[in-house]
């Protein structure tokens, strides 16, 4: 065990997430221990306890922590056109994704239905649906409900997929983003007063459809 530093109640909380962030991206649910916890950081299992009551506790905090975190680098900025401000947000979400592929499987899988994890997802694609209302050209309040139907419809698709494509990669990371944002433009054109990305798909990706071994992505 390394040497136990002295730190503020605050600073010993980052610390003890920073490590389960940690051990929980590196391997399975089942395999974190919160004795290995406690040992990386250097604390007694005791005061780990103190702050996180159990491994499901501690879990939550992590993935409570991510999700804020996607959310404040998902920018969707008004000033970029449609499909770059889709592109920034998905890279964002499987640059976590890849990087925390057992802590994704984990929310995803093993804790399926959790009410504490699913809010948290939940939560955050609320807050992403939100985010895209407000940048999509929308012609009255009618229209602006059926579009947050599809966003509402389109956000989980994606994250179903993207959870089928951490088990199994049947495509590759541009493939896979590139059909989710396909997804939703399809779904968005006939309720949009006017097509939010006239030069989607790109000619040259979309010659590339339908050729090479990994040409699908399937669930």
């Amino acid at each position: 065990m390394p040497p136990r530093q002295r730190l503020t109640p605050a600073d010993r909380r980052a610390q003890l997430l920073a490590v389960g962030a940690r051990l929980f991206a590196a391997h399975p649910y089942a395999d974190v221990l919160m004795e290995d916890v406690a040992e990386q950081a250097g604390v007694s299992r005791a005061l780990l306890y103190r702050h996180f009551p159990s491994k499901h506790a501690l879990f939550a905090a992590v993935y409570q922590q991510a999700a804020d975190q996607l959310l404040a680098e998902t920018r969707l900025d008004p000033a970029d056109s449609l499909v770059e401000q889709l592109i920034q947000g998905m890279d964002v979400h499987l640059d976590y994704f890849v990087a925390n592929r057992n802590a994704v499987l984990a929310a995803n899988r093993v804790l399926a239905g959790d009410p504490v994890i699913q809010t948290i997802m939940t939560n955050e694609l609320d807050a992403l649906r939100a985010r895209l209302l407000a940048v999509l050209p929308l012609a009255d309040a009618g229209a602006r409900d059926a579009v947050s139907g599809v966003l509402k419809s389109w956000l989980v698709f994606v994250q179903v997929l993207c959870v089928d494509w951490l088990s199994h990669e049947t495509c590759t990371r541009t493939q896979l983003r590139d059909i989710c944002i396909g997804a939703v433009l399809g779904a968005l054109r006939p309720l949009l007063t006017e097509d939010p990305a006239p030069d989607w798909p790109p000619q040259a990706d979309g010659a590339k459809i339908g050729t090479g071994r990994h040409s699908k992505c399937a669930g």
